[in-house]
């Protein structure tokens, strides 16, 4: 058996082409951040103010079920803070932080989710950002449709020299991602007024864009 010349040959002209897909769909998963603050002049009060505060929030978003599908604590900070006048190193107050992040499937229990959440004391809500799973279909049906590109533009310049595709010789995908332009969107959201109704937030659409390469050998045309 011959070995194909990795450059073609006047007997098997190689073709190399690119494919490209772009496609619409709705998100998946919404993620939210929550940061929690406490401030006071006692360290044992403001570490009290912040567990406390941190239950509330962790009770709210257990409280939607199965639409969270992820809940993480991140960073846990404490901080004296000092004066910023005066001789010796004197504590003004100390100042505590926490964050949590969610991640939510199920986008009907959001709205009030983030208005409960941003009507907590102190609490500061982040988000949504809506984003693909990394095994959704769209990533699937925008490769199918790279290579399909692939294939009707090499036998397009296939047709233009008079002749036909003989054999795929390689078939490289070069980039398959949710354009950065359209991945999320994000909100920053503070104290909300009391009894406020839910937020109707909308999805945003995401993009998904795929590319691959190929190379085919074609009949030898007739120049």
């Amino acid at each position: 058996m011959t070995t194909p010349h990795p450059y073609g040959t006047p007997g098997a002209p190689h073709l190399a082409v690119r494919g490209e897909a772009h496609l619409e769909t709705a998100p998946d998963l919404a993620r939210i951040a929550v940061t929690l603050t406490a401030r006071g002049r006692d360290r044992r009060a403001t570490l009290d103010d912040l567990t406390r505060r941190n239950t509330a929030a962790l009770d709210l978003l257990k409280s939607c079920g199965d639409a969270v599908e992820h809940l993480e604590t991140g960073a846990l900070t404490v901080t004296p803070e000092l004066t910023a006048h005066g001789r010796g190193e004197r504590v003004r107050a100390h100042r505590g932080t926490v964050r949590l992040t969610a991640g939510l499937g199920d986008f009907t229990a959001l709205g009030a989710l983030v208005t409960r959440l941003a009507d907590l004391d102190l609490t500061r809500v982040d988000g949504p950002w809506w984003t693909l799973r990394p095994d959704s279909p769209a990533h699937r049906e925008a490769r199918q449709q790279a290579v399909r590109d692939a294939v009707r533009r090499a036998r397009e310049y296939a047709e233009a020299l008079g002749t036909t595709l003989a054999a795929l010789i390689e078939l490289t995908d070069t980039r398959t991602e949710p354009e950065p332009f359209a991945r999320s969107r994000s909100m920053a959201f503070a104290a909300a007024t009391e009894d406020a109704p839910p937020l109707d937030l909308e999805p945003q659409r995401q993009h998904v864009h795929a590319e691959v390469s190929a190379r085919f050998t074609l009949q030898p045309p007739r120049l």
